[in-house]
């Protein structure tokens, strides 16, 4: 979707508490930042934070290079909320660990409720093979940038 159209995406969103998540958010200009194991931990912690503060519970998640992909049930805030403070936080712990890439994420981010039907565990396994179907490891025990609450 064209920059000018992002705001389309915004457009019916609703945040429902309870409900699941599967979100999505890109690094400015798909840059690899996150190739650096230094800086992929400073994302994870500020999922984690995000889980601490009650805002959701982290189900599954994994880092990649250029993007992150989360599945959460929705806790006390909207996913607004949830989305502008982890990106802001992990933007903010960056900086301050030296990278220098202004600014990290793509502004917006998608999301995909999660149907009563849908498999929550075929959710959880779609995301943690991200770096499989990259290619970037021959098996996902080889990639240290993600987790799910299965295991």
């Amino acid at each position: 979707m064209p920059l000018a159209q992002s705001h389309l995406l915004r457009r019916g969103r609703f945040s429902e508490p309870g409900r699941l998540y599967l979100l999505t958010t890109v690094t400015h200009r798909r840059r690899p930042l996150f190739r650096d194991l230094h800086s992929a931990r400073l994302v994870i912690q500020q999922l984690r934070q995000s889980d601490h503060e009650q805002a959701c519970q982290s189900l599954a998640w994994v880092v990649m290079p250029d993007h992150v992909h989360w599945l959460i049930e929705l806790k006390s805030v909207t996913l607004g909320t949830l989305m502008r403070r982890f990106k802001s936080r992990s933007s903010h712990a960056l900086h301050k660990a030296g990278v220098e890439h202004h600014p990290v994420w793509q502004s917006g981010y998608q999301d995909h409720a999660l149907r009563r039907e849908e498999d929550i565990r075929q959710a959880a396994r779609y995301i943690v093979a991200n770096p499989l179907r990259a290619g970037l490891v021959d098996s996902v025990r080889h990639y240290p940038h993600w987790d799910a609450v299965w295991l």
